[in-house]
């Protein structure tokens, strides 16, 4: 891979590397533990030896030189194993174990927790702009996403049109996590147009003619799979009457684009718009766990219909962010954050937009919405 992961820390001892398909856990980890004892629970070889005997992974402990590491790729294959895991780590002079997941669906239901207090958790994330650097497009970005996957293609508009189709079939439909693939496809196409507005399961559930809870497993198993992922509404504190709906965003703004359905009743700002929405959301995420700073990312929006799309709250930080793919300021955009600055004088604000300069409009700082991005470094306060 052309780009070093550099925010992506390894921690120390026992880790679980968690990241959906395509954002290259296994490339990073190769490079990382080049001298590791590797299991690779996608070779249909592995797969079956270890699902047949999990318990082969005390044998493969045995046979490494103590102080190397073992690292088991796509554990959540063969969540068997988690236990033989755990009784090794309690051994002294065991190997590090390092295991990588892009679905936490079956470790939740397999045993991730016997595991809790002795293995850390990393997450690794579509590329983000500090990471590219110059190389860091935004047209690319929110059209084709910010997946190594993709960005490492040949032919990235190809890969990405089979990325979300190689995930309907590698996890959803062999693993059996619905009757009905012909209901999730169309659940995938109705549950894009709720990307970055607050979700309504009801709504997506008249759209795709099935029940409510029905709606509400595939919007979870979404979740498990890394795919996507909601955010609270903030309530920290509230002074007005607020929604109760969070929001939902694809993990990545070009799988949002893939599965989005357009026509010429769409117009460029109002896909655009969401997908540099979601593509804003994917940066916040990452900046928190890279960051390890222990700040949560909401939104705000009250009854009345002010909203900012964005707040992080947690030590040393409390922002609220508006973003817009217009590409000039009006004052009507930034009512949202005047309200919000009214409840809550002491956060920062900003309104990241698509034009070029760098403006202060009704005492709010508007920034273009790459040297936004490209401000949001982990490890460094946000911008």
């Amino acid at each position: 891979m052309a780009i070093d992961r550099k925010f992506c820390q390894i921690p120390a001892g026992h880790f679980f590397l968690f990241g959906p398909r395509g954002t290259g856990k296994t490339s990073w980890l190769r490079s990382a533990f080049q001298g590791a004892a590797w299991i690779d629970l996608l070779d249909p070889s592995q797969h079956r030896r270890y699902l047949a005997r999990p318990e082969r992974l005390r044998e493969v402990a045995a046979a490494t030189v103590e102080g190397s590491d073992i690292v088991v790729d796509e554990v959540q294959r063969v969540p068997q194993v988690l236990p033989v895991v755990h009784q090794l780590i309690e051994t002294p002079g065991c190997p590090r174990f390092v295991l990588t997941g892009s679905s936490a669906r079956k470790l939740k239901q397999g045993g991730v927790d016997l595991l809790a207090g002795r293995a850390t958790v990393q997450n690794m994330h579509p590329f983000i702009a500090a990471e590219l650097r110059e190389q860091f497009d935004r047209g690319s970005a929110v059209t084709l996403g910010m997946l190594p996957l993709v960005w490492d293609a040949g032919d990235p508009s190809e890969t990405l049109n089979a990325y979300v189709g190689l995930y309907v079939q590698q996890e959803v439909q062999s693993e059996g996590l619905v009757r009905n693939i012909g209901t999730f496809h169309r659940f995938l196409e109705a549950i894009s147009f709720a990307h970055g507005p607050t979700l309504n399961v009801s709504e997506v559930a008249r759209e795709c003619a099935v029940s409510r809870k029905t709606v509400s497993g595939f919007v979870e198993i979404l979740e498990d799979l890394l795919l996507a992922f909601r955010i609270p509404v903030f309530t920290w504190r509230v002074r007005r009457r607020m929604t109760a709906h969070p929001k939902f965003y694809f993990a990545d703004a070009g799988v949002f684009r893939s599965l989005r359905p357009s026509g010429s009743l769409d117009t460029p700002e109002q896909i655009g718009g969401a997908a540099l929405e979601g593509l804003v959301a994917q940066h916040f995420r990452a900046w928190i766990d890279y960051s390890a700073s222990g700040a949560k990312l909401g939104h705000w929006r009250t009854r009345g219909g002010s909203e900012a799309d964005f707040v992080v709250y947690g030590p040393g930080e409390f922002w609220a962010a508006e973003v817009k793919h217009a590409r000039r300021v009006r004052a009507r955009d930034l009512k949202g954050l005047r309200a919000f600055k009214q409840d809550y004088p002491q956060a920062r604000v900003r309104f990241a937009y698509g034009g070029e300069e760098r403006l202060v409009n009704k005492g709010i700082l508007c920034l273009p919405i790459r040297e936004f991005l490209a401000g949001i470094v982990p490890g460094r306060p946000l911008p």
